[in-house]
């Protein structure tokens, strides 16, 4: 019998539940609409496992030599804008900007890495 691979957190914890009998014990205790198939839909909306990655087209390489190439202590509005569009596009993800340190610097961490793969790769 072939598992199914989980697409994201919300599957993960389905099967665990099952797993373990939890999600039948939920089903006696709240009926058989308890909600948990909209919770595992939203976890797997909210923490996808990304296993796809696409290629970088030749202008967002040009643009991540460019940048990766200066070192920065500041990320500006626009630059994580761009960062995001290759981002979302190569990882077919949904991350939005934001204001908070480690998450940009997370972005940035990342397409650095993806970049150098590029760069090793030449």
């Amino acid at each position: 019998m072939a598992k199914k691979k989980s697409k994201g957190l919300g599957d993960t914890i389905a099967k665990v539940t099952k797993a373990t009998k939890i999600d039948k014990l939920v089903k006696w205790i709240a009926g058989e609409d308890c909600g948990c198939d909209q919770r595992q839909a939203k976890l797997n909306a909210l923490f996808p496992y990304t296993t796809k990655q696409n290629c970088l087209v030749e202008e967002e390489y040009n643009w991540l030599h460019n940048y990766m190439s200066v070192h920065r202590q500041v990320i500006s509005r626009d630059e994580q804008h761009k960062m995001l569009e290759i981002y979302n596009r190569v990882f077919e993800a949904n991350k939005q900007t934001s204001s908070c340190g480690s998450c940009v610097r997370e972005l940035y961490n990342t397409l650095n890495k993806l970049y150098k793969a590029y760069e090793q790769e030449s």
